[in-house]
């Protein structure tokens, strides 16, 4: 009778005690819910759910916008329910769908608003950078790219432009969502709109006549590339040396800061000058020099008709075979070598029209013999000239008395 007793209370005491604890609650498949962290291991983590079950999260459900190292225990997290087994008491959660529900929510708070984020971009193809975020790809097409990232490659080589896209994956982007829709398939961020304003403004401060750091950000054959605040702007190869430029990456980097000189400003049309920043050494040249003087400078290259004199201010002119030497020349590097001082007589100078004649042979005196030479070869032209008016005159006639012959017939 005692056990029997005792059983009845201890029955007691568990349905009171069954009464007053809380109701059990199954989520349901689908539903987000906030749990907290038991366990974080390798491949999973476990979590505590209401208190009443610990439940897991697998791998392939975790997600790669939450870093694990930084999980600690009881920390609260929002999981989903993918599905569940009450009699097995199993149910299998993600971290990661959680996740997307929270980023899509507030991707549609930063388009309103316009707010500026930061991505890092997870993968590139030919037409732009993808962000992944918990397994949604969004995108950053490279239109919508800034100056400075955008794949600056000549014959539009797609190979090139896919490598330079890939050197960009990994690194943070300022951007804003221009583009968003419901399922978080077709997310779209500008790297040039989360600069718009800073554009602006930049491009407002500016006027002829400014000389402005700017940098380089991409160089082809005629272009070089160059940004300031958001601006880019092309600096033509005419405009970077008064002398002959065959090769930009002589004059600059990509990356490199270069001084520029704003030559024109028209609505949002900048024309840019890096020569401008030095006098124009044609006007050095004319305030030095007159027709008759001699110039010292070096022989900068040789060709099969043309000897390159390097004069002041980087420019470049020629001398040609005929003005080397008073005789026959064959070859030129006979009489001169590259890197030479040699001295030069102006015979001809128009520094408006970028024209200097120069000549070696008229530092001296033609030879007796050279000079007899030149004066036989100008006689008999003249002479000819002379002979040949009367034959001229002669047939003239002949055509005047034949004309009537032809009639008659």
């Amino acid at each position: 009778m005692a056990k029997k007793a005792e059983k009845n209370v201890d029955l007691a005491l568990f349905e009171e005690l069954f009464k007053e604890s809380p109701e059990i609650k199954y989520p349901r498949e689908w539903d987000v819910i906030t749990g907290s962290v038991v366990k974080v291991e390798k491949k999973n983590i476990l979590v505590n759910v209401n208190n009443q079950f610990a439940w897991l999260v697998i791998n392939k459900e975790l997600g790669n916008t939450v870093d694990l190292n930084s999980l600690k225990d009881w920390d609260a997290i929002e999981v989903m329910v993918l599905w569940d087994s009450v009699e097995r008491w199993l149910l299998i959660l993600s971290l990661k769908r959680a996740n997307q529900i929270k980023s899509l929510s507030n991707l549609w708070k930063y388009f309103w608003s316009g707010e500026i984020i930061t991505v890092r971009p997870t993968e590139a193809n030919k037409w732009g950078l993808l962000v992944d975020i918990d397994g949604l790809k969004w995108f950053i097409p490279v239109s919508q790219l800034t100056p400075i990232h955008y794949p600056r490659v000549e014959w539009a080589d797609q190979e090139k432009i896919l490598a330079h896209l890939n050197g960009l994956v990994w690194q943070e982007f300022k951007v804003k969502v221009i583009n968003v829709d419901e399922g978080g398939k077709k997310i779209i961020f500008s790297e040039k709109a989360a600069i718009e304003e800073k554009r602006g403004k930049a491009l407002e401060s500016l006027k002829e006549g400014d000389v402005v750091e700017w940098t380089v950000s991409w160089i082809l054959s005629y272009w070089l590339f160059v940004t300031f605040d958001g601006l880019e702007w092309l600096v033509h190869v005419s405009e970077i040396d008064w002398g002959h430029v065959t090769n930009l990456s002589k004059f600059a980097k990509v990356g490199q800061k270069v001084k520029v000189k704003v030559i024109g400003l028209d609505s949002e049309k900048i024309s840019l000058s890096i020569k401008r920043l030095r006098e124009n050494p044609w006007d050095v040249l004319a305030k030095k020099y007159k027709v008759g003087d001699v110039i010292k400078a070096p022989i900068s290259r040789i060709s099969q008709f043309w000897a390159f004199i390097e004069l002041d201010g980087g420019i470049q002119w020629l001398i040609h075979l005929s003005e080397i030497s008073h005789g026959v020349v064959k070859d030129i590097r006979d009489y001169v070598k590259v890197g030479q001082e040699t001295s030069v007589k102006i015979i001809n100078f128009e520094p408006n029209e970028k024209r200097i004649g120069l000549s070696i042979k008229a530092l001296t005196e033609a030879p007796k013999e050279v000079a007899k030479e030149e004066s036989k070869k100008e006689e008999p032209k003249e002479a000819k000239e002379v002979k040949e008016e009367p034959k001229a005159k002669k047939t003239a006639k002949k055509e005047e008395v034949a004309t009537p012959e032809v009639v008659a017939e």
